[in-house]
């Protein structure tokens, strides 16, 4: 189990997260209700290391929330590659908009409010990677949309894919978000379309790859 001193451990043995990014974090626990929904320090530098490795010029984004992992992911892009970041609450617009424009790297990212299922599609564009962190309730028809806009070999990151340990807990059986994470589960296990290993970081950070 992770424990605050692990975490700080763990914290300052790795790529800090940077003054705008921190800040940025900050104000997305003060300002919002879900702040916990930020990838945060850790996960933020794995994003960018993921993007730094796989050399993508398009990445999908369903769920920008605060902009956080979007900027990581627009950090380990090359200058001509793009981030298209969707967010279907449009009460976030006033807060996200400001830091994703501010940001030095914010012209790499293309923020749109919206539903990703309807308006990725229309964009015409073949990604070479997706990050997956929006509504846990309709995961597996975002995963079709992004495996249908994705290049052979390209990845889908999936966030959240073992939700508080709530996937094996009883409990919430009945939990509509928590059925959502289960049925995403079961099915990527059986994709014969992909490959693919659940990394218990966080709250679960699934890595797929289409063959």
């Amino acid at each position: 189990m992770m424990n605050d001193e692990l975490e700080q451990y763990i914290f300052s043995h790795i790529e800090p997260e940077g003054d705008y990014l921190h800040r940025l974090w900050r104000e997305t626990n003060i300002r919002t209700v879900h702040g916990r929904m930020a990838s945060g320090h850790l996960q933020g530098r794995l994003l960018k290391l993921l993007v730094t490795m796989m050399r993508p010029r398009n990445i999908l984004e369903v769920g920008t929330f605060s902009g956080y992992s979007a900027l990581c992911m627009a950090e380990g892009l090359d200058p001509d590659g793009r981030v298209w970041t969707f967010e279907i609450n449009d009460e976030m617009e006033d807060f996200t908009r400001p830091w994703i424009e501010g940001s030095p790297v914010g012209n790499r990212v293309n923020f749109i409010i919206g539903d990703a299922n309807v308006l990725a599609p229309q964009l015409g564009i073949t990604f070479d990677m997706a990050f997956l962190d929006g509504d846990k309730r309709t995961y597996l028809e975002t995963y079709e949309t992004a495996l249908s806009l994705l290049r052979p070999g390209g990845f889908i990151l999936a966030d959240n894919t073992l939700w508080d340990g709530h996937v094996v807990d009883p409990e919430y059986d009945r939990d509509r978000q928590t059925r959502g994470i289960e049925h995403f589960n079961d099915f990527i296990a059986a994709d014969a379309r992909v490959e693919n290993v659940i990394l218990p970081l966080r709250d679960g950070l699934t890595i797929i790859r289409k063959k």
